[in-house]
């Protein structure tokens, strides 16, 4: 198991310098960020004496080297924009991605899962497939058209719930519905062929025989098992969530992070876009290694040693 663990940390920190190098190298293809900073009327000698001072003047080997040593000391740098450090704006804008994708992940989890096992509990064909086209017509609609329909429907047409912008509950009901159901879908198909598969195992008809109930082998037995795949896309879908929802802060005007990021990048922030994707990575990183601990508690089998 320590074995394992110091392997996962070194492939943590390898996958972290690749991002941070990628990063760094593509956010300079994006343009000059003096084109934004100064005024159309700026002389040659002010955009020069503010390159010198952002440090843009050195080759680029050398921004990488010192933007690599700041990096691993968690020093980003500071905003070009707004002049504070770059990784305490990220940081103080990731409690409300967190908000918005751990509620959006939970809440779809348990539809979904709610919805697979009424499947499997009742046996009907009718409601099977009522449950999954129901489910493939959301994932059809994207996340900002679906989005802004909501706000169509129930900000302006109706005035029940506001429409942008983060504080009550009420706020966050529009944007968590429009995330939560896209990847219902997913979720359910994935329930759905474990149980089928599970339940074509000679342990099912096992406990059949013995007498016990489709509820109890269907939660005591078939559950456990059935949940392997679900963790694992599961585990990939968070890591999204928390890195991805960009276009539903977008449309909600979420102050997260990823509304951040997108700020950054159409200003050319360089410190910014870099804590954000840097944080966003560690988020991935972290889920990554829950789902794998998650596999040996719920499969003995597969346990670490």
């Amino acid at each position: 198991m320590f074995r394992y663990l110091i392997r996962r940390l070194f492939q943590a920190a390898l996958t972290v310098f690749g991002v941070l190098t990628v990063a760094f190298f593509l956010v300079r293809l994006s343009g000059d960020p003096l084109a934004l900073l100064l005024p159309e009327v700026a002389t040659a000698e002010d955009i020069e004496e503010l390159r010198a001072a952002l440090g843009l003047d050195r080759p680029l080997w050398v921004q990488y080297t010192i933007f690599m040593t700041n990096a691993v000391q968690g020093d980003f740098g500071y905003s070009l924009r707004l002049q504070v450090p770059a990784l305490s704006l990220v940081l103080e804008r990731l409690p409300a991605t967190l908000e918005l994708a751990l509620t959006s992940f939970v809440l779809g989890i348990t539809l979904a899962f709610t919805g697979a096992l009424a499947m499997r509990l009742s046996g009907s064909p009718r409601l099977r497939a009522i449950l999954l086209w129901a489910a493939f017509i959301r994932q059809a609609i994207p996340v900002f058209w679906f989005g802004l329909l909501m706000i169509i429907v129930f900000s302006v047409t109706l005035r029940w719930l506001p429409s942008v912008g983060r504080g009550s509950i009420e706020h966050l009901i529009l944007p968590v519905l429009t995330l939560s159901t896209f990847e219902i879908a997913l979720y359910l198909r994935l329930l759905d062929a474990a149980f089928g598969e599970q339940e074509r195992q000679d342990y099912v008809r096992t406990a059949y025989a013995k007498g016990q109930t489709r509820l109890q082998v269907v939660l005591r037995h078939m559950l456990p098992n059935a949940l392997l795949p679900l963790v694992t896309i599961a585990g990939i879908n968070l890591g999204i969530l928390l890195g991805g929802t960009v276009v539903t802060e977008t449309v909600f005007s979420w102050p997260g992070m990823g509304r951040l990021i997108v700020q950054a990048v159409t200003q050319r922030d360089y410190p910014v876009i870099l804590a954000g994707v840097v944080v966003a990575s560690f988020l991935f990183i972290a889920i990554n290694f829950i789902v794998d601990m998650l596999y040996g508690f719920l499969d003995p089998r597969i346990r670490l040693k």
